[in-house]
């Protein structure tokens, strides 16, 4: 193939132009100076690029941005209207131009003297050729890791084999060895000279041996190490080069948002997250048009004009977000606004006219929305540049079926709208963390993980609802991982600490227990199959450096696990139990409630003795009261010998809580009938569990 004088170029422009698109859309929305200096150095880098290679119309293009941008590089006054639409005139001149440049194409293979005219021909760029440029084409990825993963087996077939030299190495050490003391021992001897000459020439040549085993030893050595390390290199870079980030498709968006906004007199903001997933550019390339018109639409059909929005009480701009998450074996890429919603009594009337349904039906919000979905109805009275034709979703539901994902939508009225596109996560690539519980190790994805802590096992409270351990206040349900996985192995002693890790799912938060935290990798998730049914805790597996395969882990999986091991506890109890907590102090009170409850016990509050024992006689069905000692009026202890001497609230257990330390104290809590005394400046959350815990056993 002939040399591709534009091949870095090419990458670099679109790299720049990007840049440039987005700088610009911060600027409008009062970016001020620095917006200007980071638009400038991109220009100016962009220029000179282009004067390298020639392109001297690209160049003076990014002159004339950086001739526009002059007056504004102090960020005294703010940027017109006009000069915005301007710079993003640029932008697309200067993008339009970069795609336009040809890449040689290979000349046909001809049997004549002379090759035809058409050799010298050129390709023409194709719409994924933005996506292509930047990575090398997946199947040759694929096998280039597949044949990394294969030599990681041969290199560990050499490194076994490395024993042996290892090996001989030691027997040429100990013939040496013998040979000396041979040679020793005849010295030693009266009637013995020097060692004879054969004794010698073996000595030499069992010096010579070891000399060379250890020379080849190291080497060897050396360069197993290196090529592994050279493999390991090769193997990241290949992934990388395979998957590209969700975010390169956010400039698009911005852009489209601001142009539908401007055509139609709104404001918007483009607000994104979760852009680090990684999907195959040919993934992207079709999502891209997905994300683009649902874009168009949240502006078109959701978001308010200005003054329709003041009148709601909403701030004027409207918001658009994207949020881009892992769901197990797919990812989610979710597009909300905070607009009027759909006018489902348009929708409906548009259904009636095309015959869809009848005009006495009465369809729910749902098969409204799914008759939506079905494509060829709009809401829009009059068509316009961005909506109004009725094929807006139709290219959202052809993109969903495209990558064999799916698509759902729901609204709020006066509230908004999110439509969710759901693609496999099969081409999908993601950050995870390695943990290892016995012989398993596992991988959990990153975006699932909240924290990571050292639990010593006395931390681990035994509550109503099962193990457990308190995380900043809240007391949060904990399992092994190997408990949650259902890893059968050999009874052993009970952990003395473990690395816990915070999941989260759902809005619903657990701790793993692993018995070590391994590392951290970038893991392209390997499905399993239908011939390899896996638990709900596991979506998938991946490939280590070796090649050989380690379990994914599904977070929401992992969280069901444990609130079912936790379940089981709370059902063997039959019921929540109520406990009663007694504090003057507001502040105890709210505490001592926040952590109970997290704990998964009932809990009601009394700010006065007096108040608490009005509540215990109304109601007996508190299972332990929690006391202040010192109150206003009815302190703890008379509580406390006050409930001991009704018949009714006799068996009922009262833990008091007391700044007061001495001995006398104590003994006159003991005295009252009091089942537990904890004193604030010693307070122990997972102690107080425990106890209460012990109690109600």
């Amino acid at each position: 193939m002939a040399d591709d004088p534009f091949k870095y170029f090419r990458i670099e422009a679109k790299e720049l132009a990007d840049q440039l698109q987005k700088g610009v859309l911060e600027l409008e929305q009062g970016g001020g100076a620095r917006a200007v200096q980071r638009l400038l150095r991109a220009a100016h880098t962009l220029k000179g690029a282009a004067r390298v290679v020639k392109q001297r119309e690209i160049a003076d293009t990014a002159h004339a941005l950086e001739d526009t941008l002059g007056p504004y590089r102090d960020g005294d006054a703010a940027v017109s209207a006009e000069a915005i639409a301007a710079l993003l005139g640029y932008v697309d001149t200067i993008a339009k131009l970069a795609a336009t440049l040809a890449s040689p194409v290979p000349a046909p293979v001809v049997k004549h003297d002379h090759a035809p005219a058409q050799a010298t021909r050129t390709a023409e760029p194709s719409p994924s050729d933005a996506f292509r440029t930047v990575r090398a084409d997946v199947a040759e990825m694929d096998a280039l890791l597949d044949s990394v993963a294969e030599a990681h087996v041969q290199l560990s077939a050499v490194r076994e084999s490395f024993t042996d030299i290892e090996r001989a190495h030691g027997l040429s050490e100990l013939l040496c060895d013998q040979v000396a003391a041979r040679q020793r021992e005849q010295r030693a001897l009266p009637s013995a000279g020097q060692p004879g000459t054969s004794l010698l020439a073996v000595y030499s040549v069992a010096e010579e041996l070891r000399s060379v085993l250890g020379r080849v030893e190291r080497q060897l050595s050396l360069a197993i190490d290196q090529a592994e390390r050279e493999l390991l290199q090769v193997r990241s870079a290949a992934q990388g080069m395979r998957l590209l980030p969700v975010s390169v498709l956010f400039a698009a968006c911005e852009r489209a948002a601001r142009d539908a906004a401007h055509a139609l007199g709104k404001q918007v903001r483009v607000e994104t997250e979760g852009g680090n997933v990684r999907l195959e550019a040919d993934a992207l390339l079709v999502l891209q048009s997905a994300l683009i018109q649902l874009t168009r639409n949240a502006v078109a059909h959701g978001i308010e004009l200005p003054e329709e929005r003041q009148r709601a009480g909403k701030p004027v701009h409207g918001t658009i977000r994207f949020e881009i998450k892992r769901r197990g074996e797919r990812v989610a890429c979710i597009c909300r606004d905070d607009g009027r919603g759909i006018d489902l009594d348009a929708v409906r009337g548009a259904a009636v006219r095309r015959g869809l349904i009848a005009a006495t039906a009465s369809p729910s919000t749902s098969e409204l929305i799914d008759i939506l979905l079905d494509g060829g109805i709009t809401t829009t009275k009059r068509v316009t540049e961005v909506s109004g034709r009725g094929v807006g979703l139709d290219v959202v539901r052809e993109a969903a079926q495209r990558l064999s994902g799916s698509v759902s939508m729901g609204t709020t009225q006066r509230q908004g709208t999110w439509t969710e596109l759901v693609v496999p996560m099969a081409l999908a690539s993601f950050a995870a963390l390695r943990v290892q519980a016995g012989d398993t190790i596992a991988a959990i994805p990153m975006d699932a993980i909240e924290r990571t802590l050292r639990i010593d096992a006395r931390e681990i409270a035994h509550a109503s609802t099962g193990q457990q351990i308190i995380v900043e206040g809240h007391a949060l349900p904990f399992m092994p991982l190997a408990a949650a996985l259902g890893l059968h192995s050999t009874p052993s002693a009970p952990a003395a600490s473990w690395s816990s890790v915070i999941i989260k799912a759902a809005d619903t938060r657990v701790a793993i227990g692993a018995d070590r935290l391994l590392d951290t990798t970038h893991a392209v998730l390997k499905p399993l199959g239908a011939y390899a049914p896996a638990s709900p805790c596991i979506a998938g597996a991946l490939l280590d450096a070796r090649g050989a395969p380690e379990l994914v882990l599904e977070p929401e999986g992992l969280v069901a696990a444990v609130l079912r091991g936790t379940g089981r506890a709370a059902s063997d109890q039959r019921k929540r139990h109520a406990v009663l907590v007694i504090d003057d102090s507001l502040t105890t009170r709210m505490l001592e409630q926040s952590i109970l409850e997290s704990a998964g016990y009932d809990v009601e509050v009394a700010a006065s003795g007096e108040e608490g024992l009005e509540k215990a006689l109304q109601d007996n069905r508190y299972a332990l009261f929690l006391c202040d000692v010192e109150m206003p009026g009815i302190d703890g202890f008379e509580f406390v010998a006050r409930t001991q001497h009704d018949p009714r609230l006799r068996d009922t257990p009262a833990i008091l809580v007391t700044s007061r330390n001495a001995p006398e104290d104590r003994a006159r809590g003991v005295k009252v009938g009091a089942r537990g005394y904890i004193v604030k400046s010693e307070f122990d959350q997972v102690a107080l569990l425990g106890l209460i815990q012990s109690l109600l056993r």
